[in-house]
């Protein structure tokens, strides 16, 4: 069940691309968003020595501490101690009170993420659910570790260890949903995703947002075609504003028509 394949792979790239934050969560994700780059130079570091995206240890934080430096990453302890949660103990080395950045380390490490060589969208979607484990997976449903607050996730929680409620919600943000808006705002991009050519569907370039329901519906379309290319992960919302004309630009080599970037 936790062996990865390419069934795996085509399920976590079709479930990533398809992927929608529910429109009650949406503002929250943006706030979730805005404190994962508020940490980003401090992931950097921590991932750069290990060969781990700064995403991926975003997303595992987000998860186990809500983004508090004071705990441990392995499973959101205070970093006053070792680990008393599972897994107890952690770090071994050192002594406490430990800096998030050390038991960070030690989490990644612990993990063996420091060995891994493909860091592919859905071998990193394989990562996090293999950080969490499987255990939604054999009862059939999509990990809310990764999917909550998307439209591919329901109810269904493991309320405490090895005790499934199958009508509790999780109340986080999975970490898939973190990064898909992480991707629509063009702050990250996959390592396995090219830019590819194609005949696009065109809107002018728009400064301020449409009003008007027919240029509206036409920027939704261009997004929507935007969004089936590999790579390319925009909101569709009907404004080609900026964010649109950058992924037009990966898409055809060229902005949107009245964006001021092609002179």
């Amino acid at each position: 069940m936790g062996q990865y394949s390419l069934v795996l792979a085509d399920e976590y790239r079709h479930l990533f691309d398809t992927l929608e934050v529910r429109g009650a969560r949406a503002v929250e994700v943006d706030r979730l968003v805005d404190q994962a780059l508020e940490l980003k130079p401090r992931y950097g570091n921590i991932g750069a020595p290990l060969g781990v995206p700064w995403f991926f240890i975003a997303a595992v934080h987000l998860r186990e501490s809500s983004f508090r430096v004071d705990r441990h990453l392995h499973n959101g302890d205070p970093l006053t101690g070792r680990t008393i949660q599972v897994p107890a103990g952690r770090p071994a080395d050192g002594e406490p009170p430990y800096t998030f950045e050390h038991s960070a380390s030690d989490a990644l490490t612990m993990k063996k993420l420091h060995t891994v060589q493909d860091w592919s969208l859905p071998r990193l979607l394989y990562q996090l659910e293999r950080y969490n484990g499987f255990g939604y997976r054999t009862r059939g449903l999509p990990s809310p570790y990764l999917w909550s607050f998307s439209h591919h996730y329901l109810r269904g929680k493991f309320v405490a260890d090895s005790k499934f409620d199958p009508a509790a919600v999780d109340k986080q943000c999975g970490t898939a949903t973190l990064l898909r808006r992480l991707a629509e705002r063009q702050e990250i991009q996959f390592a396995d995703e090219p830019p590819l050519d194609a005949q696009a569907i065109v809107v002018p370039f728009a400064i301020n947002r449409p009003t008007a329901a027919a240029e509206i519906e036409r920027a939704q379309a261009l997004q929507h075609w935007l969004n089936t290319f590999s790579g390319v992960y925009l909101k569709v919302d009907g404004w080609p504003g900026t964010r649109t004309s950058n992924a037009f630009k990966v898409v055809t080599g060229s902005y949107l028509p009245g964006d001021l970037r092609l002179a």
